[in-house]
């Protein structure tokens, strides 16, 4: 018996609920292609945003890498001319702001690990106004030089208005020469300072 006339013989009610059936499987069908298709539409846009997502981290992580190769080669640069003579040179910028040191010393130089090696001056000026202080201040870390204020006291002089005395210490880092192959390595410094060019 076919199904034709396994059908025919259904009752009207049957044949109207098997016929909903047949309808509903075969709106299902139709519609299974388009669902699929979107669906491995998706998991492929979900891919792609992936890759490329993964692609973003690669050209950061070269932009990172630059940047800090850029910033170790500026460092380098920075220290491979000596910092001038530290008593003149903040003479010089005191007297560009109107006042003057009165004494200076030099402290012993201390080598600072490998590469660097520390030169201090302490100056003490017994007359100052705090903007002029602040501009000679301003001078010697904008110089570009190999400097950094170091020490820094500072007491009002008794019964004058913006008037102090300054105790300041500069210091300069400068970078070694390269040793020989097979000399000794020098001993690295306790305190903070530019140990590794990326520590500076």
């Amino acid at each position: 018996m076919t199904l034709r006339e396994r059908f025919e013989k259904l009752e009207p009610r049957e044949r109207r609920l098997l016929t909903i059936l047949g309808s509903i499987l075969g709106v299902l069908l139709f519609l299974a292609a388009p669902i699929g298709i979107i669906t491995m539409v998706s998991h492929k846009r979900s891919d792609n945003q992936d890759i490329r997502d993964r692609i973003d981290q690669i050209y950061e992580s070269r932009n990172a890498i630059a940047d800090r190769k850029a910033k170790k080669d500026a460092i380098v640069a920075r220290y491979r001319k000596p910092a001038p003579p530290l008593a003149g040179y903040i003479e010089e910028a005191f007297k560009e702001n109107g006042a003057s040191a009165a004494e200076s010393q030099d402290r012993p130089e201390a080598p600072h690990g490998k590469l660097y090696s520390e030169r201090m001056t302490v100056v003490k000026v017994h007359k100052i106004q705090m903007l002029q202080l602040a501009k000679t201040l301003e001078k010697i870390e904008q110089s570009g030089n190999p400097v950094v204020v170091s020490k820094l006291n500072i007491k009002p002089r008794s019964g004058e208005a913006d008037s102090f005395e300054v105790e300041l210490g500069v210091s300069a880092y400068d970078r070694k020469a390269a040793a020989p192959i097979g000399a000794g390595s020098a001993s690295p410094a306790a305190s903070a300072a530019p140990d590794k060019e990326k520590d500076l």
